[in-house]
């Protein structure tokens, strides 16, 4: 553990960073990935530079390896815990060894650096359930080549990546075909409940225990060493000193037990990954929230709330400028109705986070590709339905209107719009309701919001992280329909007969 700091360097350093934060200094920004001892070790990060004076922020769960790449190329964020095996062979495509001096000079003209290693390597194995393995003779990859049958449930990363399951099945020679993608979280689960024979684990897992994993060896030495490091922006090192010199602190202090039992403190112990880190920085040590409404009103709440708040109604203001004329249009050009609303309707069978992974490259990482994507899937009932609402307004009232002198635009706004109204209204709540659920998909870039929660609950499996997420977002839904039904009632006021 590292050691406990003296009050009066504590002070020091809170009173560095209060200054720094008056002055306008930038904060440093910390990414992790979405899995267990990547949130711990970005709160590390994050929380030793706070302590050092340094304004820091961590941005949680952001995605997998070319999500983070992308974010840190892009200046998005400014540093990430990363492996050298990954480093090596997932950017950098190298299937020759490298080590750190070598990584540096393959980096360098990127503009990125790799250094503060942790002290322990976190390997990528293939686990399977020791009774199984006893069974049928199984400890070691080259085994599983004699049992085409066992079924194969691998990460979504894993799948795809040249280090993973498409070298190791060329390296070896396996016959199993086409494996089931599992997230990471729930993969010792579906082990343990023998839907799956065969997962992708790292050697620091906290569950390998506890459900009784054997580690298959690589006997043909396909994997290489993924020792922790910190990878990071060339020139945040002389944009954030004091972070750097409080990460140089940490080399080397964290051994693969230690972190094992960071690990377990997280998934087992179900402590929040902020405590975790609190806890082994020398704070107090964290006790997990027992209660479902305590996590749900949990200090973050009021953050949370308002990120996703904001996200909903700003997205949902954006696709009224834009959906309301487009409607419009389509009413009036019939020509370009179908066009303009197929067009809308496009973005709709797109994936929400395949859009935003696209969006990433355009925009970066945290507000803007979440406030573009639900813009964009917003747009298709405000248009449709302000479509559909001037197309149902009697065409003598507007001949009427314009027969009683009024140009054609008056006779839009104060005739054929004030008739269109519910039907318009009614496609606006659609958007804004839909927008408070797919919004929780904000969380996998980095806008926060109750997804948050619920990204962090699956990464650690945990059923009560994931409703403190999930209750209040559809308490929010809930609010949002009851919100718009108020103002459609006291907007639309229909004449009693």
């Amino acid at each position: 553990m590292v050691p406990r700091r003296s009050p009066v360097a504590a002070f020091a350093a809170a009173l560095a960073a209060l200054i720094a934060l008056a002055a306008g200094a930038e904060p440093l920004r910390v990414g992790s990935k979405r899995f267990t001892e990547s949130y711990i070790l970005g709160e590390i990060l994050a929380q030793s530079a706070a302590r050092a004076g340094a304004p820091a922020e961590h941005r949680p769960g952001l995605g997998n390896t070319a999500i983070l790449f992308e974010a840190l190329s892009r200046g998005a964020i400014d540093a990430y815990p990363e492996y050298t095996g990954t480093i090596a062979r997932e950017i950098l495509r190298e299937t020759a060894p490298l080590d750190l001096a070598g990584i540096n000079r393959r980096l360098a003209p990127m503009g990125l650096a790799a250094g503060a290693p942790f002290g322990f390597s976190n390997g990528y194995a293939l686990g399977i359930r020791r009774s199984v393995a006893a069974a049928k003779g199984i400890g070691s990859v080259s085994d599983l080549a004699r049992h085409a049958g066992l079924a194969l449930g691998l990460s979504h990363e894993f799948l795809r990546r040249e280090d993973g399951w498409p070298g190791l099945k060329a390296a070896y020679a396996l016959p199993q075909e086409s494996p089931r993608g599992l997230d990471h979280g729930l993969a010792y689960e579906a082990l343990g409940a023998g839907q799956v024979d065969v997962i992708d684990i790292y050697t620091t897992d906290a569950k390998i225990a506890r459900f009784d994993v054997q580690a298959l060896a690589d006997d043909r030495g396909f994997f290489p060493r993924y020792d922790a490091v910190v990878l990071h922006r060339i020139d945040a090192a002389s944009r954030h000193p004091a972070a750097f010199a409080a990460w140089k602190a940490l080399e080397g202090a964290l051994d693969e037990p230690a972190m094992i039992r960071l690990n377990a403190r997280a998934e087992l112990d179900r402590l929040p990954f902020d405590r975790v880190a609190r806890e082994y920085l020398g704070g107090e040590a964290g006790v997990a929230s027992r209660g479902l409404w305590s996590a749900v009103f949990g200090p973050d709440f009021a953050r949370l709330a308002i990120e996703h708040v904001t996200l909903v109604f700003a997205s949902l203001a954006a696709a009224v400028a834009l959906g309301v004329p487009m409607g419009i249009v389509a009413a009036r050009v019939r020509a370009v109705a179908q066009p303009v609303l197929a067009l809308a309707g496009l973005v709709q069978t797109v994936p929400s986070l395949a859009l935003l992974a696209f969006l990433i490259p355009l925009t970066g990482i945290g507000a803007g590709p979440a406030l573009v994507a639900l813009f964009l899937y917003a747009l298709l009932p405000i248009a449709r339905n302000t479509h559909a609402g001037l197309a149902g307004v009697p065409v003598g009232l507007r001949g009427a209107a314009l027969a009683l002198g009024l140009r054609p635009a008056q006779a839009l706004a104060l005739v054929e719009l004030p008739l269109a109204l519910p039907v318009m209204l009614a496609g606006v709540k659609t958007a804004a309701v839909v927008n408070v659920g797919t919004a929780t998909i904000a969380a996998f870039v980095g806008a926060g919001g109750f997804g948050e929660r619920i990204a962090q609950g699956l990464a650690v499996n945990d059923s009560r992280l994931l409703l403190a997420g999930a209750i209040p977002a559809a308490a929010l839904a809930l609010a949002v329909h009851a919100l718009f039904e108020l103002a459609e009632r006291r907007i639309v006021r229909r004449p009693r007969g």
